[in-house]
């Protein structure tokens, strides 16, 4: 086998795939990249068994071949050179890597790509078509949300809900819960599946906005191909909860007030907040909000007042200031709708103004008072 590439272009490739790479004592293999040269076309692949991601760069070949490259010192090799021309030539006889540079040569041990696992198959697949910015977008407004308790695994990843003719996006932690709905052209078989958090940060790192993006899936993975990048993550096995329980929708009072000064607001006011609940009390009266916290423990309080639009009964509400500046972080309208019930019941924040083909529901569960 033995090509030659541009060193930064290789590198770009490598670093896209080095997120799902690890210490992996059970199969050292992962901890390899798979490399598989067939014409110009470099293919590489690498994978911790619940994600999987290949991509392909152009590359001068002068002979196909496989071979399985350990990913750390291929990569702090490269990132060490500076752009230029690199040759890769490999001995299959006893799997030698070396690659020559403007400054030298280095030579590695390579592996059989013979041990790197089969990857997962794409069969009985049903397949949509979504904008990379609109996937984008339902990834930046739900894995926020999601659970990192190890004890509720369905929580750790997205829900996704697809009917006929629209796609649900839901995440929960059971504090918080993000329900992102929007319109498609693809007209596909209703179905759900949970698809753990790990895999859609690496997703959402190599999407590109305007890139296409085709979305396969079976009962066992979800396959997302983007150009020349396929991102292949196992789904979560469990049962998700209805999430349409908890959200309640006879809300009588409602607060409409500008997202940035009252993002900013949060935090300034939270660095005051007692460090284990970050309570922060919202007395909301016809005209004005009043946002204050106090940490009993250490003689911290603060309060602010911010103009508002309020209809409603006056209402006394505490939260946590973390998980409102979350949400108010990744909304991007200059003005937001706070939708209430009684101070003992959830939250929802919505979008003052939503797109015809979308729509946003965030709630929050309340800290008890006095907790």
């Amino acid at each position: 086998m033995k090509f030659s590439v541009s060193s930064s272009d290789l590198q770009k490739k490598l670093s896209l795939a080095n997120g799902v790479v690890g210490a992996n004592t059970v199969l050292p293999i992962l901890e390899d990249y798979l490399f598989d040269l067939k014409g110009n076309m470099l293919t590489i692949t690498a994978s911790n068994l619940e994600t999987t991601i290949i991509t392909s760069v152009e590359v001068n070949g002068e002979e196909d071949g496989q071979i399985a490259i350990t990913a750390k010192i291929l990569l702090d090799t490269l990132k060490a050179l500076p752009e230029q021309p690199v040759t890769f030539h490999v001995d299959d006889n006893v799997k030698a890597v070396t690659i020559t540079s403007a400054y030298g040569k280095y030579k590695l041990a390579g592996d059989s790509p013979d041990d790197f696992p089969d990857l997962p198959a794409l069969e009985e697949a049903e397949t949509i078509h979504l904008g990379g910015d609109l996937v984008k977008s339902a990834l930046e407004k739900t894995l926020f949300a999601t659970s990192n308790d190890e004890l509720r695994m369905a929580m750790q990843g997205v829900y996704v809900q697809i009917e006929e003719s629209s796609i649900i996006f839901v995440a929960t932690d059971a504090h918080k819960l993000v329900k992102y709905t929007f319109k498609t052209e693809d007209h596909a078989n209703p179905t759900t599946f949970i698809i753990p958090k790990k895999g859609l940060v690496l997703l959402k790192n190599a999407l590109k906005s305007d890139d296409p993006v085709e979305i396969s899936y079976n009962k066992n993975n979800c396959f997302f191909i983007l150009g020349d990048t396929q991102v292949i993550i196992r789904l979560i096995d469990a049962k998700y909860p209805d999430y349409n329980a908890v959200i309640p929708y006879d809300n009588a009072n409602k607060l409409t007030l500008d997202r940035v000064d009252f993002l900013n607001s949060l935090r300034r006011i939270a660095i005051y907040a007692n460090k284990s609940t970050n309570q922060v009390v919202l007395n909301i009266t016809d005209a004005s909000l009043t946002i204050s916290a106090q940490d009993l423990d250490f003689s911290n309080e603060a309060t602010e007042q911010l103009s508002c639009e309020y209809t409603g009964d006056p209402m006394n509400i505490g939260f946590n200031a973390k998980f409102l500046i979350e949400m108010l972080g990744v909304l991007t309208t200059d003005q937001i709708n706070i939708k209430l019930s009684t101070p003992n019941r959830a939250g929802i924040l919505i979008p003052s103004d939503q797109p015809v083909e979308e729509e946003l529901i965030m709630l929050v569960m309340p800290v008890m008072m006095g907790s």
